[in-house]
């Protein structure tokens, strides 16, 4: 087995791509992260990017900047070298995630190198549409608009507050056109974006709608009409869910989604 890192998200690209489009929807994060990243600008800090080889490519894993290490589906048996190759690149690490037998070997192996113990903070479901039933609510759904770039911002920023919610990133939505608001009598009651598809498939989200516009079916509503537009594209569509949220949970699938796989999050705490 050999493992190999590198900073040039290009690079990984080219390297693991091959094996990780098999299936897009599996390695929706890591795709799209990498994809990101390697045709954008520079980043200050670098990010580091393992491969795993027995010949072939055999399994793949990301640590972006200020992020933890995402292993995604990688296998167990794998996670202890993957683990070995973060330790010597980086001095400390907030914490791992994943498939949850790879993110425990990972953090065992962590927690012993550098004397932290691991703490599981989110469990989350990955979801695959099967097939889409549209759900309806009051108001109509619209595609974001320059006047919406803070209201985005701050909503992100709402329920997203350790990934998103700078007016850069909502700028950027707004530019790429995957941000959708629900409206009820002219009113931004919900929004609901998608990640531009990677090898024919999208993943939805964000998905927010704040406290006092809750539990009247506009996030539903609204992620049916942005999955029907990923669909009308030729794309996949997939989602992740909180599964501490049984809410979503269930909206999701009465709209179609079907589950694929689980992942955890653990943070490291001295």
């Amino acid at each position: 087995m050999d493992v190999r890192v590198t900073s040039d998200a290009a690079a990984f690209e080219r390297t693991v791509f091959p094996f990780l489009q098999a299936d897009p929807v599996l390695h929706t994060i890591i795709m799209t992260n990498v994809h990101q990243r390697a045709i954008g600008p520079s980043e200050q800090e670098p990010g580091y990017y393992v491969s795993v080889h027995e010949g072939d490519v055999v399994g793949a894993a990301m640590r972006t900047p200020g992020r933890p290490v995402y292993l995604g589906a990688l296998r167990s048996e794998y996670a202890e070298a993957v683990a070995d190759a973060y330790l010597d690149v980086l001095p400390e690490l907030g914490g791992v995630a994943g498939d949850r037998p790879a993110v425990e070997r990972f953090a065992d192996r962590w927690c012993a190198r550098r004397d932290v113990r691991a703490i599981e903070t989110k469990a989350t479901r990955l979801h695959k549409l099967g097939t889409l039933t549209p759900l309806s609510a009051p108001g109509s759904a619209r595609l974001m608009r320059d006047g919406d770039v803070d209201l985005v911002a701050g909503w992100a920023r709402d329920g997203f507050p350790e990934e998103l919610g700078d007016v850069e990133w909502a700028e950027e939505q707004l530019a790429s056109g995957s941000m959708w608001i629900w409206e009820v009598d002219a009113e931004p009651v919900s929004m609901a974006g998608y990640h531009l598809p990677v090898y024919g498939a999208c993943r939805v989200g964000p998905v927010y709608t704040p406290p006092e516009h809750r539990r009247r079916g506009y996030a539903g509503a609204l992620t049916s009409h942005v999955t029907a537009h990923i669909l009308a594209a030729g794309n996949q569509a997939c989602l992740y869910t909180d599964l501490a949220n049984p809410t979503s949970n269930r909206i999701y699938h009465q709209a179609g989604y079907r589950p694929v796989a689980d992942f955890v999050d653990l943070q490291f705490t001295a």
